[in-house]
Formats: structure tokens, sequence, C-alpha cells
């Protein structure tokens, strides 16, 4: 009797962790699909090709933002310092923009060499203090802030060349340039990610650190580089919405890192790092700005919009949490 009840409750538990790895594994897509198919019920305009044209580049920058703090967050680190780089990087690129003065790869190379700069510092000091990632990118993104207050003198950084504004606001036979950029780093970043050493590395460092250094592992080298990649891409979003707006803005970038680390969260990404996958991080990104576009086109308030995204960050985090639980 006392056998058969523990085989029951056995099974039972095992019953119920197989539900909830399948929720983690099937939950997002499953509720993207539905999320599309009620808002297109919901009002007509939604599943328009423009209009889905509009909600891919509008998380164009958000989503490159978040395959650079995927990477990171597998790691098992964090970066707040995202934003910041976007303002930053974006200003140093205006800045050599302007026209009849450089080609449009100098600036496109002096606002990346910032972004990996930016990224490489990060890298450095967390490896090196060994102080924890949330309160270092927690400063740098304060200098970030006020290095673009510098660099732009406080004011707008304007007047840039067609060719560099074409890079964010151009279309190739009919599709926006955010949206083919975007397709090439999602396929670049997966297979960065799954079919590269450097991306086994990096889940196994964020997996358990001490098996990872005593394999051979270079744990320190393996954050550089992420926090490095992480830099180079934020930099790229910040090229492109200088690019896209045609101004160099020392205040934009602001609260980006919040979406960005959302949308990495909400597609699957470990906040205790070494699980992610790009593709997960991409739906993610997609998921908010359908939402986002479904309650403009139902004239729902920014207020409410709030509200509604925090809700899903948390269940998101509940879901991670459980899918954790499950596999102990």
């Amino acid at each position: 009797m006392k056998n058969g009840l523990i085989s029951t409750f056995s099974q039972t538990g095992q019953a119920y962790k197989t539900r909830i790895q399948g929720i983690g594994k099937y939950g997002l897509l499953l509720a993207f699909f539905v999320i599309c198919l009620a808002l297109s019920l919901i009002t007509p305009k939604f599943l328009t090709v423009q209009n889905l044209m509009i909600i891919v580049t509008q998380v164009s920058i958000n989503a490159l933002l978040a395959f650079g703090v995927t990477f990171v967050i597998i790691a098992g680190g964090i970066d707040l310092s995202i934003g910041s780089m976007v303002a930053v990087t974006g200003v140093v690129a205006a800045s050599f923009a302007h026209p009849d003065t450089y080609p449009v790869a100098v600036p496109i190379g002096m606002g990346l060499l910032a972004g990996l700069l930016f990224g490489a510092f990060n890298g450095f000091v967390i490896t090196r203090s060994k102080v924890p990632p949330f309160i270092v990118t927690l400063g740098t993104m304060t200098i970030g802030r006020g290095l673009a207050l510098i660099v732009s003198k406080g004011r707008p950084v304007s007047n840039l060349s067609d060719s560099f504004n074409f890079l964010g606001g151009g279309k190739i036979l009919g599709i926006p340039t955010l949206i083919i950029i975007l397709v090439i780093l999602f396929v670049v970043c997966s297979i960065l990610l799954k079919r590269t050493v450097l991306g086994r590395y990096i889940y196994a460092v964020g997996g358990n650190e001490q098996a990872a250094k005593a394999s051979g592992i270079q744990l320190n080298r393996v954050k550089m580089v992420v926090y490095t990649l992480c830099g180079g891409l934020a930099a790229l979003a910040g090229i492109l919405l200088t690019s896209r707006i045609t101004t160099g803005q020392p205040n934009a970038g602001t609260g980006f890192e919040l979406d960005a680390i959302a949308a990495a969260i909400i597609g699957g990404t470990s906040t205790s790092g070494g699980t992610g996958t790009m593709t997960g991080t991409l739906i993610g990104a997609l998921l908010i700005g359908v939402i986002s576009n479904g309650l403009d086109l139902l004239n729902v308030t920014s207020y409410y919009q709030q509200v509604v995204m925090g809700v899903i960050i948390i269940g998101a985090v509940v879901l991670d949490s459980m899918n954790q639980m499950s596999k102990a």
C-alpha cells in the first residue's frame, strides 16, 4: 500500500514537471499566436502587411539590444548600460556623419568602436574587480549618459548625410533596411551562440562556473567577449536609431535596457544563466511589439501599456522559476 502511494506520488510529480517543461518550451510561441489571432479578430487593421511591417521595424532596435544582452544573461551576467550605449554611440556616429565630410563607413566605424570599447570596459571591470555586474553596469549607465552629453555638448547632433540616414530609414526592394539588418544579425547571433565553441563556452560559464573552470574554460575571457559583443550590438542599435530619426540625441535610449532585458527573459533566457536562445529572444521582442501595437490600435493609453508589460515580465520570470524547479 505504502509503496503504491509513493509510486503514485512519484508519477504525479513527474507528470507535473513534464507539463511545466512543456509550458516553458512551447508556451511563448503559443501565446504569441493566440495574441496575434485575438488582435486580428478585434481590429482588422492589425493583420495587414503594412502594419506587420511597422511592427517588425519598430522592434528591430530593441531586438538588436536584446540579442546582445542575451549573450550576457546566458553567461550569468547582466548589462544595464546598453541604453546609455545607444546614446553615446549615436552621437559619436552623428558627429562624423555630416554631408560632404566622411564616407558613411567612418561614422559607422566610429560608433561601433565606441560601443565595443564601452562593452570591453564593462567586461574588464567586472572580471578584474569581482564587483557584481549589476553594480558595475549601473555605474557605467550613468557614465554613458554623461559621455553622451559631453560629446554632443548637450545638444542634438543634426544635419546628417543622406547615405547615413538610409541605414535606418531606407528600403531595399520595398523592405525596410532595419528589417534586413535584423534578419542578418539574428542569423549571425544564432550561429555564434549555437554552432561555435564560443557559444558552448557561454552556456557552460552561465550554467556552472566552477565546472566550466575545472574543464579549462577561461572564465574572464568568455565574460570579456560577451560584454564586448553586447557593446557592439548596442552600438549598432544606436547607429541605426540615429539614422532612423536623422538626429543624434544625447538622451536617446532611455529605458531601452529594460525593454531588451524583458525581451530576453520573456523569450526564455533564464535569469540564473546557462539557458536561452536567440529565437526565443526574437519572439520575445516581437511579442512586446505586437502587444504595444495592438494596444495602440485599440487606443489604450501608454499608462496601461506599462502595466500590461510589467505583468507579462513577472509572468515570464515566474514561468522561468517554475521551469528551473521542475529540473531540480
